[in-house]
């Protein structure tokens, strides 16, 4: 019995390990990327600057529940869904 288990760790081994590199290389950080991004669109206000993820730079001119109304570089004001923001210009 005691080769058994040796046996079974020895070969479970590889495979946790390999669910470590994993977890550690790619769900950590894109967790940490959706929370920091999750965080700024939450934070955006009145008259900040941002970019959507179709690459129109605009300016935020109301912020709703669920989305933002944004008015682009011609005055036209569009609303765009919250989870379309890619970034905030820095000034």
């Amino acid at each position: 019995m005691e080769g058994s288990s040796a046996d079974l760790i020895s070969s479970l081994l590889p495979l946790v390990a390999l669910f470590a590199i994993f977890y550690f290389l790619i769900i950590r950080p894109q967790q940490k990327q959706a929370k920091t991004h999750k965080e700024m669109v939450s934070n955006l206000k009145k008259g900040d600057k941002i970019v959507t993820n179709g690459g129109l730079m605009v300016e935020v001119t109301k912020v709703e529940d669920d989305y933002f109304v944004v008015k682009n570089s011609d005055g036209t004001e569009m609303k765009l869904i919250r989870e379309f923001v890619a970034k905030l210009l820095e000034d």
